[in-house]
């Protein structure tokens, strides 16, 4: 069965199902998909601390469902870039984004040290990022 493709695109078979399959040259989607999953590291990350230790039963479930789609766009974004490159971006803007979110709506402390540290992450994301190819 011949199934349409595009340069960044293409529909596999697989056991019955259609799945994605991203090709060489989608790295634009590839980063994408990672920013995706980085951004749902930031809801489980912070959704954490409604679980109360996983006691509570639909916000663990948002949590373990945002944890899942955002190990599987990690694994469908490491396709196309080097694993060292994504995993370090995904936990670097999911461990910035989850300390912003403590310090804006959580009433964590912004420290400056706390600040100059969360710039030296993003200062190494984005330094991955341009490097990466």
């Amino acid at each position: 069965m011949k199934l349409p493709r595009n340069d960044n695109f293409v529909l596999q078979p697989v056991r019955g199902l259609v799945r994605p399959e991203l090709s060489c040259h989608g790295a634009p989607m590839h980063w994408t998909l990672l920013f995706i999953a980085a951004a749902l590291e930031v809801v489980w990350a912070v959704g954490l601390k409604s679980t109360h230790g996983f006691t509570r039963l639909w916000p663990s479930i948002y949590v373990i469902a945002a944890m899942a789609v955002s190990m599987w766009l990690l694994a469908l974004a490491a396709r196309g870039l080097p694993i060292g490159t994504a995993y370090a971006v995904w936990t670097g803007i999911g461990a910035v984004g989850t300390a912003i979110f403590g310090m804006v709506l959580l009433n964590e402390p912004a420290s400056a040290t706390r600040l100059l540290c969360i710039a030296l992450i993003i200062g190494g994301v984005v330094g991955l990022k341009f490097s990466a190819h």
